[in-house]
């Protein structure tokens, strides 16, 4: 056991795996870097490690257990969440088919890229709109905290700072990817458009999926 925690490697090899799984957050921080550059891309991303501790913390003072006995409030989190991840999703939808049209069009002025003014405000919004993560996070790491151990936010800290290291790792990979992919788009407005239109169309499923969960 190590402060606490029990079967550190195990944690470890799930946490880099879930990391790994696509998601809005990730989505949304690779559009962004790909959109504004590594700067921005960044703010991105501290919206996402913000959220995501705020998640961690919640978890361990016990929100997801209240999120489980009072399934209105469950439901009131769930369809605001779905209903943002579908907002932009629609926006970027638009900001695309505006952006094609406007190629065709003489001395037309298309819409390069969709809204995302304020990234650290959208990623971080995009994290805590999701109760789903809630419930995760606590059902993920009491798996491997002590209940006899006399510092259990220790133990909490630990995993948590392992989680982020993932996602640091994870989420700059994607950043930096994003740039090569700016590149293509400023040579390639179709190729930008048909893009950012398949992220919005992701971002569409990412709601409904959301909107359409239950708390089992």
């Amino acid at each position: 056991m190590f402060f606490g925690i029990t079967n550190i490697w195990a944690y470890v090899i799930g946490a880099f795996l879930i990391i790994l799984l696509p998601g809005p957050n990730s989505l949304y921080v690779l559009t962004v870097g790909a959109r504004r550059g590594v700067r921005t891309g960044y703010r991105a991303a501290g919206g996402v490690f913000v959220g995501d501790t705020v998640l961690m913390v919640l978890s361990a003072a016990g929100v997801a257990s209240l999120l489980r006995s009072t399934p209105m409030l469950f439901n009131v989190v769930k369809y605001a969440g779905a209903a943002y991840l579908a907002w932009l999703g629609f926006n970027m939808i638009r900001a695309a088919v505006r952006s094609w049209r406007g190629k065709d069009e003489p001395g037309g002025h298309a819409e390069a890229a969709p809204d995302l003014a304020d990234p650290f405000r959208k990623a971080l919004t995009i994290s805590l709109l999701n109760p789903k993560a809630i419930l995760f996070f606590i059902s993920f790491f009491v798996q491997f905290v002590d209940p006899h151990y006399g510092a259990p936010a220790l133990s909490f800290l630990i995993l948590g700072a392992i989680c982020q290291f993932f996602s640091v790792v994870y989420l700059s990979t994607l950043i930096f990817g994003g740039v090569y992919l700016a590149t293509q788009f400023r040579r390639r407005r179709r190729l930008s458009a048909g893009l950012t239109s398949g992220v919005g169309a992701l971002f569409l499923a990412f709601g409904a999926r959301l909107a359409t969960s239950s708390l089992g």
